[in-house]
């Protein structure tokens, strides 16, 4: 059963904490514009990562996503932030997204470890049938990433989002099913163990 209760999630490169507004001098500090980008609303300011996190709190407080503060596991300072969204308790199946993560720690194994911690609790603790991801149709790099940790693309939501600055935004789905995590484990634990390599 999916229970959003808050819970630390703990490997050796990253912490994933309850997010907290505490965080949001951390948070505000590892922005870059490109980070947020493909956002609906990129976060360029420390009122925006303010407002952002306000917003995934109060979804907390409604049972409705359960978001995270990245820690750097050595220094304990929050270099990102992740969610579980989207949670769907009837049909098992929950979102991870809302995610970034400081510039410096792109390619270091901080990314790869936190999907990995995330996807091991949704498949192993909750049973999920699916976790499923969705990135802006114009964000390569997100789509590119998303295949190489073994999501599949399912297809495109057309005319679905509303960014803004007025954009319509198409929105690529991904998914993980749980016949399908032994073998994203095993490829995820391998990267994690060769230094991450990924963004």
């Amino acid at each position: 059963m999916i229970d959003a209760k808050p819970i630390v999630l703990a490997g050796c490169h990253v912490k994933l904490v309850p997010l907290e507004s505490a965080h949001i001098a951390d948070l505000t500090a590892a922005l870059d514009p490109t980070l947020t980008q493909w956002f609906t609303k990129p976060l360029l300011t420390r009122t925006d990562v303010a407002a952002f996190v306000a917003e995934a709190i109060a979804q907390a407080d409604a049972g409705l996503a359960l978001p995270f503060a990245t820690l750097d596991a050595a220094s304990g300072r929050a270099i990102g932030t992740t969610r579980f969204g989207a949670i769907d308790r009837s049909n098992r199946h929950v979102e991870i997204g809302w995610t970034y993560l400081a510039r410096r720690c792109h390619r270091t194994g901080a990314n790869s470890e936190a999907k990995f911690l995330m996807l091991a609790h949704a498949f192993e603790t909750w049973a999920c049938l699916r976790v499923e991801f969705k990135t802006d149709s114009l964000n390569a790099p997100t789509r590119t990433a998303l295949a190489r940790l073994g999501a599949t693309e399912e297809g495109t939501f057309r005319n679905h989002m509303v960014c803004a600055s007025g954009r319509i935004r198409h929105s690529v789905y991904f998914s993980i099913t749980a016949d399908e995590w032994p073998a994203v484990k095993a490829r995820l634990a391998a990267r994690i163990a060769a230094g991450g390599h990924t963004s």
